[in-house]
């Protein structure tokens, strides 16, 4: 029996003389067109993770177009620039971007002295904010079945 996936286009599109590829999301299919496909666990999964987190929308809204520095949500800074509802420790903030990456949610920025502090969205991510956005501009509120469930995934670190 297949499992059930969701499906993501991105197509290819030159925008510069030297020819260079460049990704962008898109919505009209293109000849180029790469498909992602997630297994609708890992969906279930990552969906859960950004739920439970202490993290709220315009966090992920920001991460969509430049990266985010963890200085920019630990502590006050987090609750001024509506990324968090409560201060939080770097450290805290650090775990959970952490578990966000081990979950397909975000990336972590990297320039030409190695990894940087600064996170992004990946594609899973970008489709996952998008369609909140789609419904109102919030997280879902998880249900305390979800908590458990993100709570036993998270610290037992299940697979997929």
């Amino acid at each position: 029996m297949a499992r059930p996936v969701l499906r993501y286009n991105y197509g290819m599109a030159s925008h510069s003389p030297l020819n260079f590829l460049t990704f962008a999301m898109t919505s009209i299919p293109s000849q180029n067109t790469q498909l992602t496909q997630y297994p609708t666990r890992s969906v279930h999964r990552a969906q859960r993770a950004m739920c439970c987190l202490p993290f709220q929308l315009p966090l992920f809204v920001a991460m969509r177009c430049s990266s985010v520095s963890i200085g920019a949500i630990a502590n006050q800074t987090g609750i001024e620039l509506h990324y968090t509802k409560r201060p939080l420790s770097e450290l805290a903030v650090e775990s959970g971007l952490m578990w966000l990456i081990q979950v397909g949610i975000l990336r972590r920025e990297v320039d030409g002295q190695g990894i940087t502090d600064s996170f992004r969205l990946t594609p899973l991510g970008r489709y996952l904010v998008e369609k909140w956005i789609s419904q109102g501009d919030t997280l879902p509120h998880p249900s305390p079945l979800d908590r458990i469930s993100h709570l036993l995934n998270r610290w037992l670190r299940l697979p997929v």
